[in-house]
């Protein structure tokens, strides 16, 4: 965990939607200072288990991180990662069968006006609208499609 110019420890970048009814696209943001899965996971998960309970396994885009792991330790367990191509801009948490939450991931270096934008806007109930544009990017173009 990173610290402050004082020493204190740097809480996790995390905004959830309020009321965690996951009727929305996304059911939060989070915000990581850097693209060290083995620094930035740790915290994000021990955040989390504090308002979702215990979480089992962390799904992420290997090109969005450096050296993504198969496992990390969070509150002395141990939580397996998944990763998967392509889907940069989230992060998929679960907590058992079935039950997954997904976040909006802000790149680290971001400017704060727009981290703070995205957060703000990927954590309102009922939001729909997706990564890229919610980080302000311009989706790719498809085949046929001018630029």
């Amino acid at each position: 965990m990173g610290a402050d110019a004082l020493g204190a420890p740097l809480l996790p970048r995390l905004l959830l939607e309020p009321t965690l009814s996951r009727s929305g696209m996304f059911d939060g943001a989070w915000w990581p200072r850097s693209n060290r899965v083995r620094v930035e996971l740790p915290d994000l998960i021990t955040a989390l288990a504090a308002h979702v309970g215990r979480i089992l396994r962390v799904g992420l885009d290997i090109g969005a991180w450096d050296e993504v792991p198969r496992t990390v330790m969070a509150n002395g367990l141990v939580v397996r990662i998944n990763w998967f191509a392509g889907c940069d801009g989230t992060v998929s948490i679960t907590r058992g069968f079935q039950d997954h939450f997904l976040l909006l991931v802000v790149p680290p270096g971001t400017d704060d006006r727009t981290a703070s934008a995205a957060m703000a806007q990927a954590s309102v109930t009922e939001n729909h609208r997706p990564a890229a544009e919610l980080l302000g990017r311009r989706p790719a173009p498809t085949a046929g499609q001018p630029r």
